[in-house]
């Protein structure tokens, strides 16, 4: 049974981290985030329960994220025991054109204000937030290099990325003898199993470890919402303008997404848990995840998220929400299916591969 003190090596880096990793975009958010004493009470207990992995942004609550949560780890001891983790890309809202984007004077200058908000002296994992088309992935392997050789990064990552880029700059790196990738950060839920298409494939293949965000769908996956024609009714951030999220990110509504929800619903039933905890059990345990991203405005919340690594699912369970949750059929996943393989390409013959650092 996978517990908070069950950690994972995260892709083919030495770095051990927690199942959940705790992510700070709530905090110092003033409309629906934690303020200073929530959120120092999240974090304690959070790191209390076992979990090391903090991941936050140089664009959460405009910097403020970061600086609250230098505060908190301003003991060099409490600081040593986490793995931190900041993203940058957005710039900050800067109109000059070299601060916003991938490109090496941005990376440089917003590493540099975020060592400075952070109080410390180095990142253990550094991420491209999201991929901006135009930089070359040799700017980007190389400078992240130049990071790590400087000791002020350990390890880095990529976040939002095509996995054609994200296999583009793990052979990269490794051909001119760079950094390799550890982890890939993308979305990743009951409701979005977009990444199986070829980020999964990609991950495993390279040793890079998933680590995936927003497990419970924007809150969609608590089963807090009701289905009201094209939209959802119920508060929270899914409400009013988060509509989008559904229109942008799963390509809106459908009968699919409130299936789902019936099936989570009886299986949350079946074994005494919400319907949240079921799914990030769910999330937790797919092939290549090193961890699993949550947020919580409040201890309460942080509490019923970390239970979630307290249970098992039975393969029946686990077999019931793969099939409600299955994606649209997409014909270059099908040909890329194990099914295929056998039928047409191994004469019968059963073949198998992992990778020997995958965790079964």
């Amino acid at each position: 049974m996978t517990t908070m003190n069950a950690y994972h090596l995260l892709g083919g880096s030495g770095l051990r981290v927690s199942p959940l990793a705790l992510g700070t975009m709530t905090f110092a958010q003033d409309d629906w985030g934690s303020d200073e004493a929530a959120a120092r009470a999240i974090l304690d207990r959070y790191l209390e329960a076992g979990g090391n992995f903090v991941d936050t942004a140089d664009m959460y609550a405009q910097g403020r994220s970061e600086a609250m949560l230098g505060k908190f780890l301003a003991d060099p001891a409490l600081r040593d025991q986490v793995v931190l983790a900041t993203k940058y890309s957005h710039g900050g809202g800067s109109r000059n054109p070299n601060r916003v984007g991938n490109g090496r004077k941005n990376m440089l200058a917003t590493l540099e204000d975020s060592l400075r908000r952070l109080g410390t002296d180095y990142i253990d994992l550094y991420w491209v937030h999201i991929w901006d088309t135009v930089t070359p992935v040799e700017e980007i392997m190389s400078t992240f290099d130049a990071l790590v050789r400087s000791g002020k990064v350990r390890a880095v990552g990529l976040s939002n990325v095509p996995a054609w880029y994200a296999a583009k700059a793990q052979m990269t790196a490794r051909w001119r003898g760079w950094e390799p990738v550890a982890a890939l950060q993308l979305e990743y839920s009951l409701a979005d199993r977009e990444v199986e298409v070829e980020h999964t494939a990609a991950a495993l293949d390279l040793s890079m470890g998933l680590v995936s965000y927003s497990p419970l769908a924007a809150g969609f996956l608590t089963g807090r919402y009701r289905r009201d024609g094209n939209h959802v009714d119920g508060e929270g951030r899914l409400n009013g303008a988060s509509q989008r999220y559904f229109r942008e990110m799963l390509g809106g509504f459908d009968d699919r997404h409130w299936r789902l929800l019936d099936v989570l619903g009886g299986i949350a039933e079946e074994v005494g848990r919400s319907m949240a905890q079921v799914a990030l059990n769910w999330a937790v345990r797919r092939r290549a995840v090193a961890s699993v991203i949550i947020g919580a405005r409040d201890t309460a919340q942080l509490e019923q998220n970390l239970a979630a690594v307290e249970f098992e699912l039975t393969a029946e369970q686990v077999a019931r929400l793969d099939e409600a949750s299955a994606p649209v059929p997409n014909k270059l996943l099908m040909l890329q299916s194990p099914e295929v393989h056998q039928r047409f390409m191994s004469g019968g013959h059963t073949v198998t591969k992992e990778p020997a650092w995958y965790r079964g």
